[in-house]
């Protein structure tokens, strides 16, 4: 099985523009985002430029603050607490990664955590990880980061079961393996935690899921995994001038293997995701 991630994408996409156009009415303005990223990396810079225009095309007010190498840090940690406090923002993206030494500031937790629409700040952190359950996520105020939340979406839409799996989490960054491991515990899934020093082979032998974000294609060796396994390939990556994942879905489909294609799985549900929590930033102000 294919878990094409399009149609789920349409789906969450598809009343966001008359959600948009309610809020507006009733605020008299339109949903404010501002964003802020770094052009010393060129595929997150485009990639958020891609999602200020599909903000645009529902009818957000965007804004989008650059930041480099040479920007202060002072400047930086600023403008995030200015944005937080204006209340003309409603919404606040701060793609990653940063110049590290912005990452090294605490800039999350001076982020808003009703504009933190990618779930990054302090707070809404901390109340992830303090949910047990489904339901107590489900009733979060706050945020999920989107990529994490667009794959156990993709999951339910695919109808891939969870409860009581094995999971294996390539990846530990703190925007997608480890709110996505906690929401998988959350789902009565037991995770494993894999990184770089972790033993692949041996780590996914007995994962009915394997979910990897690891950026590195090629990784993930098809031998390794035993027949029935799902796996869900996150990362992006450019390759012998083609986008791929970790994993060669041509080995994948030779076993028989179900995953998440690259482009077209998690991609466009983290988008829809992102743009439905812009939305939500507005709605919770009503």
């Amino acid at each position: 099985m294919i878990l094409e991630g399009r149609t789920l994408a349409a789906q969450i996409r598809e009343t966001l523009p008359a959600r948009a156009e309610a809020v507006r009415q009733k605020m008299g303005r339109p949903i404010g985002l501002c964003a802020i990223g770094s052009t010393e990396d060129y595929g997150a810079y485009v990639y958020l430029k891609k999602e200020v225009e599909a903000a645009k095309k529902l009818g957000v007010k965007t804004q989008v603050f650059e930041v480099n190498n040479q920007t202060p840090a002072a400047d930086f940690l600023h403008l995030v607490t200015q944005l937080s406090a204006d209340p003309n923002t409603d919404a606040i993206l701060i793609p990653r990664p940063l110049p590290d030494h912005l990452a090294a500031t605490d800039f999350a937790d001076r982020l808003a955590p009703q504009k933190d629409i990618d779930g990054m700040s302090n707070i809404n952190m901390g109340n992830l990880f303090l949910c047990k359950t489904w339901p107590e996520i489900q009733a979060l105020k706050g945020f999920v980061a989107c990529t994490a939340m667009a794959v156990i979406r993709l999951l339910q839409f695919h109808q891939v079961r969870l409860e009581g799996t094995e999971a294996a989490v390539i990846g530990r960054s703190s925007t997608v393996g480890r709110p996505l491991a906690h929401l998988l515990t959350c789902q009565n899934a037991t995770v494993k935690i894999c990184h770089t020093k972790t033993d692949l082979p041996r780590a996914v032998k007995d994962a009915d899921l394997v979910c990897s974000a690891a950026g590195t294609p090629g990784l993930i060796q098809t031998h390794w995994l035993r027949p029935g396994t799902t796996v869900v390939d996150i990362s992006t990556n450019w390759h012998e001038n083609q986008l791929c994942g970790d994993a060669n879905p041509a080995e994948l489909q030779a076993r028989s293997i179900s995953y998440s294609p690259v482009p077209g799985g998690v991609g466009p549900v983290t988008l829809a995701c992102l743009l439905e929590n812009i939305i939500l930033s507005g709605e919770r102000k009503l």
